[in-house]
């Protein structure tokens, strides 16, 4: 006899009424005669929005990514939106990426809105998530959705959702939107669209979102100089093949090569691992293809196109891959610098990070007399602060993932525009006989030699779930007292909103919205944050570690100094 748990049963005989195709009741069907196991990781929760949206696998079930868990998404938005929105024509905007069913979730999602006598704007095929954010706003409308799971594996997909201002679901709407979701019986899903209020969108929108980025990431590099710069793209299979070679050549740079193998969008991934551009691996082709034809800079972006890896030449001429802090600092200082240069600087702006991201940002924030606003991880929460401080500029801003948001035109990470920049900065890095990697070692003498470290744990499952929450409540309730031989003078506990100076006993409040991270101070200036991810079943431990740095002939000394220190912390903590 197979036993399934009482709460389960109850979800899957839901699923077992005509509410549901017949298609579905008949896989559900088999899975209860043949793999108990499957239904029960299909329905024992309910997927649940994190800081990248909803993502998850695709499949049947109420943990699973499929028509009736986005057509209840969508249902639950368009009546919150009605409700919010009392007397206006409503209007909405949906991207969707190269994975698998993206476009056919994408149109229900439409249907679904249309049928709630919501306008849609639906792009005719898949585009870059920043595209979805410029275009809401370029089309004032009152959301957007994006269909993506981003760098998570081939048979993930994901929905996010965008709010008015073109930045991601925030506190109180989201909070709200979700309980709309929840109160809703499947039933009330309303599918048969009405075709008259759907309108596809594509060339028109592209044009506009290109200017925008070529406007917001160009400075003033001369022409030669960008005919020198030798750049290698790889789309990694995603959206980015349909603007971000068109924005280089319309921002001047001709000398581009495109790693063919990979151009063409495929939701399988299939001469990677993983598309992602954070592991060096991701970046193989393009880095053979840079070293064949004596590439100066390597560029991949995930497969939603909002965040980029890159690769420059080091000291000794080799190609690596700059890890996300790092691209992070180079780009707010070469950004912000252009920003004086223009006068721009006025004691009124801001730029952005995280609360897992480098401390140098500080440091940055202090040399050119611009605020930084620290949030949580994600990018919606630095479209928060735009919001709520319209009386600020904002410069740019990133986070340790891989993300950069230049200005305010997209309200979310965007690697168009990000690559852009950073080939204005390279170009003339090189046109002063420099180089990113050499502008990189400048901003550490500048500023502290800064070296961090990301690891993460993978646990799959209900067992994992269970394994990350037991390590987050450990944590806590045995805090560390030393790091590598080193005091903890500070933690700071995001789901309790307070920060404990150790030495004194005294408890200070974050004002920060509360999160499940724990972060740890110590004596010496290393910083170690504890956070499972909102999007994958993992926990990550970042870590942060600096050091002075005198001069740029002593960088490799004190770089390696600091690879043994973050070593010695993995260690200690035994994150091997």
């Amino acid at each position: 006899m197979i036993h399934i748990e009482p709460e389960v049963l109850k979800k899957v005989n839901t699923w077992l009424t005509p509410t549901f195709d017949k298609d579905t009741q008949d896989y559900i069907t088999h899975l209860i005669a043949e793999d108990s196991q499957t239904l029960t990781e299909s329905f024992y929760k309910n997927l649940e929005f994190g800081t990248g949206g909803m993502r998850g696998v695709m499949g049947i079930g109420t943990n699973r990514i499929n028509k009736y868990t986005l057509g209840k998404n969508t249902q639950g938005l368009s009546d919150y939106m009605h409700t919010v929105f009392p007397g206006e024509q409503l209007k909405a905007a949906i991207a969707f990426d190269c994975r698998h069913n993206s476009k056919a979730l994408a149109k229900v999602v439409a249907n679904v809105f249309s049928a709630n006598n919501i306008e849609v704007f639906l792009f005719e095929d898949l585009r870059p998530t920043p595209e979805l954010s410029f275009a809401l706003k370029h089309l004032n409308c009152h959301c957007g959705i994006v269909l993506t799971a981003s760098h998570n594996p081939p048979e993930y997909n994901g929905y996010k959702v965008y709010w008015q201002d073109g930045g991601q679901l925030v506190p109180p709407e989201d909070a709200e939107i979700i309980a709309r979701i929840n109160a809703l019986d499947y039933a009330e899903i309303k599918f048969e669209p009405n075709e008259k209020l759907i309108t596809y969108i594509g060339e028109a929108i592209d044009d506009a979102f290109i200017n925008a980025s070529v406007k917001n990431g160009s400075f003033n590099t001369p022409q030669p100089d960008k005919d020198h710069l030798n750049i290698v793209f790889t789309s990694l299979h995603g959206t980015s093949i349909t603007v971000v070679p068109k924005t280089l050549k319309r921002a001047g740079y001709k000398n581009v090569t495109v790693v063919e193998e990979q151009r063409v969008p495929n939701g399988d991934f299939p001469t990677v691992k993983s598309p992602n551009p954070e592991e060096p691996e991701a970046l193989k082709m393009a880095l053979e293809l840079a070293e064949k034809t004596n590439g100066d800079i390597v560029i991949g972006t995930d497969p939603d196109c909002d965040r980029l890896g890159v690769a420059v030449r080091n000291l000794d001429n080799k190609l690596v891959l700059l890890n996300g802090n790092q691209t992070m600092v180079l780009m707010t200082a070469f950004l912000t610098e252009q920003w004086k240069k223009s006068n721009r600087i006025k004691g009124k702006e801001f730029i952005a990070s995280t609360i897992v991201s480098t401390p140098m940002m500080q440091n940055i924030a202090d040399a050119y007399n611009v605020e930084l606003k620290v949030g949580l991880t994600g990018f919606k929460w630095i479209a928060k602060m735009i919001k709520d401080f319209p009386e600020l500029d904002f410069i740019g801003g990133g986070e340790e993932s891989f993300g950069f948001m230049v200005g305010d035109f997209v309200r979310d990470k965007d690697a168009v525009t990000a690559t852009l920049l950073i080939c204005e900065m390279a170009a003339q890095a090189k046109a002063e006989g420099s180089s990113v990697y050499k502008k990189l070692i400048d901003l550490y003498v500048d500023y502290g030699l800064f070296k961090e470290r990301l690891v993460s744990m993978t646990k799959k499952g209900i067992e994992g779930a269970q394994d990350i929450k037991q390590m987050m409540i450990t944590a806590r309730e045995n805090p560390l007292q030393t790091v590598n031989g080193s005091k903890v003078i500070k933690i700071e506990d995001y789901q309790s909103s307070t920060a404990i100076h150790t030495a004194t006993n005294t408890i200070e409040a974050l004002d920060i919205p509360k999160s499940n991270v724990l972060i740890y101070y110590t004596e010496d200036g290393s910083k170690i944050a504890l956070r499972p991810s909102g999007t994958e079943p993992k926990i990550k431990f970042y870590i942060s570690v600096n050091t002075v740095l005198e001069a740029a002939i002593d960088f490799q000394d004190k770089e390696t100094e600091l690879e043994t220190k973050i070593e010695a912390i993995i260690k200690d903590m035994q994150l091997n």
